[in-house]
């Protein structure tokens, strides 16, 4: 069986954690339980996982605290699992830095299939050819999921890159908030629109703070996000 990685969950469940031990394993990655949130931010950093599984509600440290400290350092895809439905705005509003999330209850299989297409937007941004977008200072390669801002490496979330990619490569373009959420959602989910404001929000933010001088992301009222 291949290796495709190693998935960290930070689950305090054990029924629940075993479920997704055994449905990760038999798509050949490999799993590292954490069954409280005492010490996930050290494990996470120093283990390098291709993706996390991060319950909501743990003992120690809530998930919420863990993924804003693991996004201070590190841009793995994290997806958040939580039992508490007035959380899921919030949570995919990414104001934490998810990239996913799923309700519980659930099906393992709905999870490993959920990391997948956050490791696939991660490695495939786009379907042409092109591996390089270059506009104005900004500098993105396909190949290599990386985002120069002058000269500084700015680090993106997988649904960021997808987004900056999108619209630099057509400047000047209006994309809609329904648009955008298709890029970053495949699966057609229905999400709430706020979910593209909050992505837009840390990425104009990480963007900016590479460069305060520039500002190439504007929002186009009632409509949805432009680079020009």
């Amino acid at each position: 069986m291949s290796h495709n990685g190693l998935i960290i969950i930070v689950e305090d469940q054990e029924k629940i954690a075993n479920i997704l031990v055994e449905f990760f394993q038999l798509d050949g990655f490999e799993t590292l339980v954490l069954p409280d949130g005492k010490n996930a931010v050290e494990q996470i950093l120093n283990r390098t996982p291709t993706a996390v599984i991060l319950d909501l509600m743990l003992p120690y440290k809530d998930g919420l605290t863990i993924c804003r400290e693991v996004r201070q350092k590190s841009n793995v895809p994290i997806l958040m699992l939580t039992a508490r439905v007035d959380e899921i705005d919030r949570l995919m509003g990414l104001e934490i830095g998810a990239d996913d999330y799923v309700c519980k209850p659930f099906s393992a299989r709905e999870v490993v299939t959920r990391v997948k297409v956050i490791l696939r937007r991660g490695n495939s941004v786009s379907a042409t050819n092109e591996l390089q977008i270059h506009y104005k200072h900004i500098h993105i390669n396909l190949e290599r999921f990386s985002c120069k801002v002058g000269e500084q490496l700015v680090e993106l979330t997988p649904v960021e890159f997808r987004l900056l990619s999108t619209l630099i490569k057509k400047p000047g373009t209006v994309f809609s908030r329904d648009s955008l959420m298709n890029t970053c959602y495949e699966d057609e989910r229905i999400v709430s629109t706020r979910t593209i404001d909050s992505h837009m929000k840390n990425l104009r933010n990480k963007l900016s703070n590479a460069s305060p001088e520039e500002n190439i992301l504007h929002a186009v009222y009632g409509i949805g996000y432009k680079a020009e």
